[in-house]
């Protein structure tokens, strides 16, 4: 492969957020042997932050530690840079060392979120959870508009069983991205989790209708794949639910669908739809375990 291929390569991944760090690392060496980074041009510098990235990803520390100096001399002060020698030092250092790298940044620069959110995610790390979550929800007073912020608060309050709290966080991204199928799933388990079937059936129903939307019409009855079929198995399992307890309370008023038995037959065919097209004349793995299931409703 010739340097002018991998180049491309590691612009592709780039360009698509993706660390395949492995193969970064080694294509980036190839790139080395060939070329040296003045020839790189402007592109050295793009260049060498990711290969640092996928050596500190794969334990090479003394390659991390030399792409950092070269981005450190050429941008001095630099808060890329910055990020980076402190993802490297989360590597080796201790916890309290890190935090007090970043609050030395924040501290000498106006609030970077990126920064900030480094520091965040070494609290959770180490099992500071309220910390972290007092932090991501002051940043998320400051940046609003960090999607993904509202999605790692949601997390947090998950992981300690607080759904409510989780549930308003996600509420903020499903306003801020409400084209994205996945947060709305999100928010449909973690309904179901705080154990309000109800909401958790309707917001399942919505992610099964954001699949379909963006299918052509002939294609509307095809075998569910990805994130519709996760979602029919919510919409079955809430249907099994309420059938089992009309008096199911909702602590959102959500109202219980009147059809829920035909719901309840559809998302069985949906389901059993998506686990009864042999490939290659060999049934999908789990199909046994999926009729069971089925057969006992």
């Amino acid at each position: 492969m010739s340097a002018t291929t991998a180049l491309k390569t590691l612009s592709d991944y780039r360009t698509r957020h993706s660390r395949a760090s492995q193969d970064t690392f080694e294509k980036g060496f190839h790139i080395l042997e060939q070329k040296s980074l003045a020839k790189l041009g402007d592109e050295a510098w793009p260049f060498l932050e990711q290969f640092a990235l996928a050596a500190l990803d794969i334990g090479r520390f003394d390659v991390a530690d030399d792409c950092i100096r070269e981005l450190s001399d050429q941008f001095p002060e630099s808060p890329r840079v910055n990020l980076l020698a402190g993802i490297r030092m989360e590597a080796t250092e201790s916890p309290e060392t890190c935090l007090k790298y970043y609050d030395d940044i924040q501290d000498a620069e106006s609030p970077n979120p990126t920064i900030w959110k480094r520091r965040i995610s070494v609290l959770r790390r180490t099992g500071k959870i309220e910390k972290a979550i007092e932090e991501l929800c002051q940043l998320l007073d400051t940046f609003y508009n960090d999607l993904e912020g509202w999605v790692e608060l949601a997390d947090l309050y998950s992981s300690c069983n607080q759904y409510t709290p989780a549930l308003q966080s996600l509420s903020h991204a499903l306003l801020l991205a409400p084209q994205n199928p996945f947060y709305f799933l999100q928010f449909a388990e973690t309904a179901h989790s705080a154990g309000d079937v109800p909401l958790a059936l309707k917001m399942f129903l919505i992610v099964v209708d954001m699949c379909d939307r963006d299918l052509p019409t002939a294609a509307k009855d095809a075998v569910p794949t990805g994130l519709a079929v996760r979602a029919w198995w919510g919409v079955k399992l809430c249907a099994r639910q309420l059938l089992a307890s009309r008096n199911a309370k909702s602590a959102s008023d959500t109202a219980i669908p009147k059809d829920l038995e035909l719901i309840d037959r559809l998302a069985t065919e949906r389901v059993l739809t998506s686990y009864s097209s042999p490939e290659k004349g060999k049934a999908p793995a789990g199909r046994d375990v999926v009729l069971a299931f089925m057969k006992a409703s």
